[in-house]
């Protein structure tokens, strides 16, 4: 049997569900860097997922503390197309990969993590990504560290 070592990942698993919503967290730390915050507009911001699909995988996230689209004005939606618009620039800029996904998952059962504050995911995807790794180990593959990303991705917002 092959191990792969994923000890970041413990941290997830162990960490409390309860605790502040990190998106909250995030639009109120100075500290961009260690909550992977890579661009700040007036409504919403980009911060990367801790816990990727693939290298670039964002989040698009309003300042406000929502869960549903309703629930926001049209200055902020239409701020977080205009910055997905801008994350998919960026994203093709850094990765060139061949697609992308760009999405929002409303509720648990659509699939929301974190389902009381909104956030749209922009994320590359390149031909053969889903690999016998994904598709029969159930094991997805990040060749890049989190640290590498965030800076290649702060510098492409910059």
């Amino acid at each position: 049997m092959d191990h792969l070592w994923t000890p970041w990942r413990s941290t997830y698993i162990k960490s409390n569900k309860e605790q502040r919503c990190i998106f909250c967290l995030a639009a109120e730390s100075a500290d961009d860097e260690k909550t992977l915050v890579v661009y700040r507009g007036q409504l919403n911001f980009i911060l990367l997922n801790r816990y990727p699909y693939t290298n670039g995988h964002l989040m698009i996230a309003p300042y406000q503390h929502v869960s549903r689209l309703n629930a926001l004005d049209e200055q902020v939606t239409a701020e977080m197309m205009h910055l997905a618009r801008r994350a998919e620039s960026v994203l093709e800029q850094v990765y060139r990969p061949h697609g992308m996904n760009v999405g929002l998952n409303l509720g648990e059962a659509a699939g929301a993590g974190i389902e009381q504050h909104l956030h749209l995911h922009a994320l590359p995807r390149w031909k053969g990504d889903a690999n016998f790794m994904t598709t029969i180990g159930e094991t997805r593959i990040v060749p890049e560290l989190l640290q590498d990303t965030y800076q290649k991705l702060k510098a492409g917002f910059a």
